[in-house]
Order: C-alpha cells, then sequence, then structure tokens
C-alpha cells in the first residue's frame, strides 16, 4: 500500500516518465520515486518533485529501435511528430505539440546542437548507438534555455563510465541492405570513469522522392546513407565530490537524395560535440558548476544537379556557462550566467552577418512542502542581433488525494529567426522579428494502484510575430495558435506492460489555416511481455490526414492533403545464453505506403536482426 507522500511520488514519477511505447523496463523504472531527470529545471530534480510534462526515453528502448532513425523514435512519444524527406540520413523534423521545427531545442549534453542556417535542430546524423538515455519536456522552457524553446526542449545523454569493465558489441543485418556493427567498453577504477564507443552503419537505401516531387526533383534511384561515429567520455574526481568530466560524439555521413533527374545528388554530413565541466560543493547545500562546450553540424553537397548548390553549410557554437544549486527553505535555487556564440558559413557568397553573441542570466526555484509542489524561473537576453528578452514560467501542483494530482503552468519563451531567414539572397528579410510565445498548461494525473497510470494535459500555445517562410520572402505574420490535449495511459494488464497515447491537435494560423504536416489526431499503442529469456512487443502508430503544399510551374503554392495511415512494428527477442541476445524487429508489417512530406517516400516493410554481447 502507498502512504498519501509515495503515491504522490510515485504519480509524478510516472507522469515524468510518460508512456513506455517501446519497452516494459520503462513502466518498471517509473516506479521508483528517486528517478532523477536534469533538462526541465536545469537541475537534478526527483521526479515526485516535477511538474514539466517530460518523458525519458531509456538505453533499453533505444536498443529496440532497430532501422528507425532518431526522428522516428522521438515521435513515438506522446504530443510528439515528425516528417522526413526519404529514409535514414535524409533531411527530418519534429514538431512538439505542433509547434515548428525551429520552436524546438535540442541538447546533446546540455550543449545546443543545430544549423543556425535553417533554425532548426539536425536529428539526422547522430547516431543511437552512442545515446545513454534522452529527456523530452514539452512546453515552453525559453526561461531557462534562452531562443528556440518555444515548443519544447529535447535533450540527448551520451554513453558514460561506470566501475568495473563493462564491453558491448553488435552487429545488425536488415532490409535496404543494411548492416551495421558497434563496439565500446565503459570502465572505471578508483577516482577514474570513461566511456568509448565506436560503430558504422550502411544502407542502399530506397528512392527519396516520388514523381510528385515539387520543382521536378524525383530521381528514381536508390538513396542510400552511410555512417561512422565515435563517442567518448572521461570523468576525474579531483576532491570531494569535485569532478571533472570531458565528452566527446564526433559523426560523419554520406547521404543520397534527389535533387532532379541528371545527377545522382549527394551530401556529407559532419556532427561533433565537445564539452568540458567542473563541479562540486562549495558548502553544504551548494553546488556550483563551470561548462565549456562546442557544437559543429556541417552539410555539404558534393554532387548535385544544379551546380550553384555545391558547398558547406556549416554552424558553430561556443557555449560558457556557470551555474549554481542552493538549497534553501522555500526549495532549490538555481543561479545561471551563461554566453553563446554561434558562427555561420554557408557557399558562394556569405551572408550579410555570420555571426551572434547572447549573453544571458536566469534564475529558478523548484520546492514542495505536503500536498503543494511549485516550480519558476526567469531569464533575461541580451542578443547581439534582437537586443534584450525577458521570459519566464510558474507551475503548480497539488496531490488532493493520494491517487490525484492537478496541475498550471504558464511559460514564454521567444524565437530569434534564423540566419537564412535574415540573409538568404532573393528570399531573407533583416527586418524580420523574433517569435514571441505564450503557453498555458492544465494537467490531471490519476494513480489508482501502482499497476496503473492515466493522464491528462491540456495546452494553448499563441506565438505572435509568427514567421512565414512562404512566398517571396520571410515576413512575420500575426500569429500561429497550438492547442491541443494529450491522454496516455500506462499499466499492466495479464503480465504486458502496456500504453497508449491519443493527441488531439489543432496547430494554424491566425486564418485558421493548418499548418503543414500536423496531424489533428493521432494514436499510439505498445505492449511488451517477458517470458522468461525471451521477450515480445508491438507498438502501433496512427495518424489523421495532414495538410501539405506543393509548388506549381510558376513556383506558386498549391494545398494538397496527406492521407492517414497506419503502421505496425513487432519485435522480439532471445537472451540465449549469460550477456548474448539476438534480437528480430519487423518495421511497417503491412507495407504500407505513405508520406509524411509530399513527394517524399517513406520506407516500406523492412526486418532487422541484431546479435548484441553485452556482459554484466
Amino acid at each position: 500500500m502507498f502512504s498519501s507522500r509515495s503515491a504522490g511520488a510515485a504519480a509524478a514519477a510516472g507522469f515524468v516518465l510518460g508512456l513506455p511505447l517501446l519497452s516494459s523496463p520503462a513502466l518498471a523504472q517509473a516506479d521508483d520515486a528517486q528517478t532523477v531527470v536534469v533538462t526541465a529545471t536545469r537541475q537534478a530534480t526527483r521526479a515526485d518533485a516535477q511538474l514539466s510534462d517530460v518523458t525519458v526515453i531509456e538505453r533499453q528502448q533505444i536498443e529496440q529501435a532497430a532501422g528507425r532513425t532518431l526522428a522516428e523514435l522521438l515521435s513515438q512519444q506522446p504530443g510528439l511528430q515528425y516528417t522526413a524527406n526519404g529514409g535514414l540520413g535524409k533531411n527530418s523534423n519534429v514538431f512538439i505539440r505542433g509547434a515548428e521545427a525551429r520552436h524546438t531545442l535540442l541538447l546533446v549534453d546540455g550543449m545546443r546542437y543545430g544549423s543556425a542556417t535553417s533554425g532548426q535542430p539536425s536529428f539526422d546524423n547522430i547516431p543511437l548507438e552512442a545515446i545513454e538515455r534522452i529527456e523530452i519536456v514539452r512546453g515552453p522552457l525559453s526561461s531557462l534555455y534562452g531562443a528556440d524553446a518555444a515548443g519544447g526542449v529535447i535533450q540527448v545523454f551520451t554513453r558514460q563510465g561506470r566501475a568495473g569493465l563493462h564491453p558491448n558489441a553488435r552487429l545488425t543485418a536488415g532490409s535496404q541492405r543494411y548492416g551495421a556493427a558497434a563496439a565500446g567498453l565503459s570502465f572505471g577504477q578508483g577516482d577514474w570513469t570513461g566511456h568509448v564507443q565506436a560503430q558504422h552503419q550502411h544502407n542502399r537505401g530506397f528512392s527519396a522522392t516520388n514523381d510528385k516531387a515539387a520543382f521536378g526533383n524525383h530521381h528514381p534511384d536508390d538513396d542510400g546513407f552511410r555512417q561512422s561515429a565515435i563517442s567518448a567520455a572521461f570523468g576525474l574526481r579531483i576532491a570531494g565530490d569535485w569532478r571533472l568530466n570531458a565528452r566527446l560524439l564526433r559523426s560523419e555521413g554520406r547521404t543520397e537524395l534527389d535533387d532532379g533527374p541528371t545527377a545522382d545528388a549527394a551530401a556529407d554530413l559532419s556532427s561533433e560535440t565537445l564539452g568540458l565541466d567542473v563541479g562540486g560543493s562549495v558548502l553544504p547545500g551548494w553546488h556550483s558548476t563551470l561548462r565549456v562546450a562546442r557544437s559543429t553540424d556541417g552539410y555539404d553537397t558534393v554532387q548535385a544537379t544544379w551546380p550553384s548548390d555545391l558547398g558547406l553549410f556549416e554552424t558553430r557554437q561556443t557555449q560558457f556557462a556557470w551555474d549554481h544549486s542552493v538549497a534553501t527553505p522555500l526549495g532549490s535555487l538555481l543561479l545561471l550566467a551563461e554566453r553563446l556564440e554561434q558562427q555561420v558559413r554557408k557557399p558562394q557568397t556569405p551572408y550579410e552577418v555570420t555571426g551572434r553573441t547572447i549573453d544571458a542570466v536566469a534564475v529558478g526555484l523548484n520546492g514542495h512542502a505536503g500536498a503543494h509542489t511549485w516550480q519558476a524561473s526567469a531569464r533575461h537576453d541580451r542578443n547581439s542581433q534582437f537586443g534584450h528578452e525577458n521570459t519566464g514560467s510558474l507551475a503548480y501542483g497539488f496531490d488532493f488525494t493520494p491517487q490525484w494530482r492537478a496541475g498550471a503552468a504558464l511559460g514564454t519563451s521567444f524565437v530569434a529567426p534564423s540566419f537564412n531567414q535574415l540573409y538568404w539572397p532573393g528570399f531573407g528579410n533583416p527586418a524580420l522579428k523574433p517569435e514571441r510565445g505564450r503557453n498555458r498548461e492544465l494537467s490531471l494525473r490519476w494513480l489508482p494502484s501502482d499497476q496503473h497510470r492515466l493522464q491528462l494535459t491540456a495546452y494553448s500555445n499563441r506565438v505572435r510575430d509568427f514567421i512565414d517562410d512562404g512566398g517571396d520572402a520571410a515576413s512575420n505574420r500575426d500569429e500561429a495558435r497550438l492547442d491541443g490535449a494529450t491522454l496516455a495511459y500506462e499499466g499492466r494488464i495479464a503480465g504486458w506492460a502496456v500504453g497508449a497515447v491519443y493527441d488531439h491537435l489543432r496547430a494554424r494560423d491566425e486564418t485558421g489555416t493548418p499548418l503543414v504536416r500536423r496531424a489533428r489526431h493521432s494514436l499510439k499503442l505498445a505492449a511488451d511481455r517477458r517470458f522468461g529469456d525471451w521477450g515480445a512487443g508491438a507498438t502501433l502508430s496512427a495518424f489523421s490526414t495532414r495538410r501539405d503544399v506543393t509548388f506549381d510551374s510558376n513556383f506558386d503554392e498549391v494545398p494538397v492533403s496527406l492521407p492517414r495511415h497506419a503502421l505496425l512494428d513487432l519485435r522480439a527477442e532471445w537472451a540465449f545464453a549469460p550477456g548474448w541476445s539476438v534480437q528480430a524487429r519487423l518495421n511497417n508489417v503491412s507495407d504500407r505506403q505513405y508520406e509524411s512530406a509530399y513527394g517524399y517516400n517513406q520506407p516500406g516493410r523492412e526486418l532487422y536482426v541484431t546479435l548484441r554481447w553485452a556482459p554484466r
């Protein structure tokens, strides 16, 4: 039986981790009220003190995603949808609660990662094998992270070292002549820990486009992808609880794509993040951390139908941060000072402006007492291009019975225009204003027992000065309106860990026209079970029709519709010896032909088999 406090804690933990769409271990973990999340408050916060709408994807879930991209893996979670211009390695976007792709902030071990030219996160070259866990926070977090976090934040944590010696290896073969190999070692002794991981994957692919692609871009060839990556992490205890940590992720890939029938177009992708931090206790109850990090995102078109398209787009971001977490009678107090430097380059004619700096200070407070839980934060940014911006957030939760919790939250955000939107020749508009958002959210969570959880979240987000990328030049519109609700269930029924999510979304501009590529209705179901050394599971994802646009011969927009579709994935695992397992995954069982972007193909039925070795 639960006490009042433990029931509220477990309810919060289930709310934090969300639906275990990929594997039952997520459900088991959700029962642990000691679960710690970082992204939602920029502090290590216990799940039972958390009010933000957060999901954690753990390593075992990631291992079961053979053949899926990072964007596809994310889209299986509540409130998220994605689009992709083909398969592995092709440009993809993730929408959190219907917000634009540029309204999502992507972090890798706390470092901003993405393209400041397009203004979007770069998911396409981050290898799943390097990831230990992922935290998804829905709702605006500009009050902690500044620009771009209007829809939410996705943080990728790379694999870390631990005490002892822990090797791992895997081999995967699959459809489209897919092959992958990876190996790594986690180690630690005394004051040292470390981890190194290397991986390579490749596939022949399929044609990224079909004959509906705009501008005559269709080329009926196979568009493959190959990628090699390495990640490393090292930690050293200096004195007391003071530690020095260093992290590296480097990934290089080549993706084939379609830009017309006369060339086998291809681009080289390069991703790199480097981070160094030192932190520890200054006084009892006062923890301080100093961080410096750099990320580089490159997209180099090496072959194309149009020679003017050749060349390297690159974003380099350098980040300095000094934060303090101080225990107070009202809760944990966060004090933050941060500086971000962004530099960009494009082929041929450079941008009119090629860099900007953002200096910021922020404060946050997270606490609870009895049935009451609260979170608040405020941030001031000084942007070298757009001047001063102030953002804030406030959330409150009340456990009015041991089984029920109600919550409410308010938050503001802003998104700075990208360099393409500002300065692209013939399209950019240097007079663009930042987008500014205001979000309201209500939630209700029910924990009738330790076997079942139910959560309802409703939200309303208004984005003023919404930037319209269509037409002859980028321009600010009046606003975008993002209203919706998510109903999520997770539990155990007859030995099965099951989950279900229904999302209702109305994403539209001020005229009521739906924003492109967002489904109003989506349903995601999952079931997993262990049978001794065997495991089995299934995931079903269904999406309603979506609006999109294409272009006629005069380059005018033409509205089109993307048909509704449903996808069923099956998976099985056999642990045939200590430390050894074989996994099989059958994606898109019915071989459904569908599009997430008009004129771009998505994978049909695919089979992947993985042999994995990971002795304990």
